[in-house]
C-alpha cells in the first residue's frame, strides 16, 4: 500500500499524463514495477459497459484525417479523389452533459459509415432509453423514438 496509493496520487495528479521512468524515480521502484503499476491503475479506472449515460445527451459524428492541402503534390493526386469523408476515419462523440462544472462524461468511437444502423446501434448500447437525446438534422439520427430526441440545427 505504500507504494500502490502514492502512484495513484501520482497518476491522477499529472496534467499531461506521467511515465513508468517518473513513477520509478518517485516511488524507488524498477521502471518495469512501474509500468505494472501504471497499466493495473489504468485498467482500474476504466467504466464498466453496462454503464449506459443518462440525462441531457448529446451526439454527433465527424470525419478524422489529414487536410488535402497539407499533402504532397503526388500524394494528394492519389489519395484525394471527390470530397467528403473518402480515405477519412468516421467517428462518433456522445457526451452526457453534467450539472457541475466538471461532471461531463464523453465517449468516443470509431464507426464504420454514418448511415442509420451503425449510429443508432452506438445510440442505443451507450444511452439509457427515456434521456434527452440531442443531435444535427442529420437523417440518420431519425426515428430514435425511445429518447426525447431534439434537433439541434444551427
Amino acid at each position: 500500500m505504500d507504494k500502490w496509493l502514492p502512484a495513484v496520487w501520482l497518476i491522477h495528479n499529472t496534467k499531461k499524463g506521467i511515465s513508468s521512468c517518473e513513477i520509478a524515480r518517485a516511488l524507488g521502484v524498477t521502471q518495469k514495477t512501474a509500468w505494472f503499476m501504471l497499466h493495473r491503475i489504468r485498467l482500474s479506472q476504466h467504466e464498466k459497459s453496462g454503464n449506459k449515460f443518462s440525462g441531457q445527451i448529446e451526439a454527433d459524428e465527424t470525419f478524422i484525417g489529414g487536410k488535402a492541402r497539407n499533402m504532397h503534390a503526388h500524394k494528394r493526386a492519389q489519395k484525394v479523389t471527390g470530397t467528403g469523408g473518402k480515405d477519412k476515419t468516421a467517428v462518433m462523440g456522445i457526451l452526457e452533459r453534467g450539472s457541475k462544472v466538471g461532471d461531463s462524461r464523453v465517449r468516443t468511437k470509431v464507426v464504420p459509415n454514418r448511415k442509420k444502423s451503425a449510429l443508432q446501434a452506438e445510440v442505443r448500447e451507450h444511452v439509457l432509453a427515456g434521456s434527452a437525446l440531442f443531435t444535427d438534422a442529420l437523417k440518420s439520427y431519425e426515428s430514435l423514438t425511445e429518447f426525447q430526441h431534439e434537433v439541434v440545427d444551427l
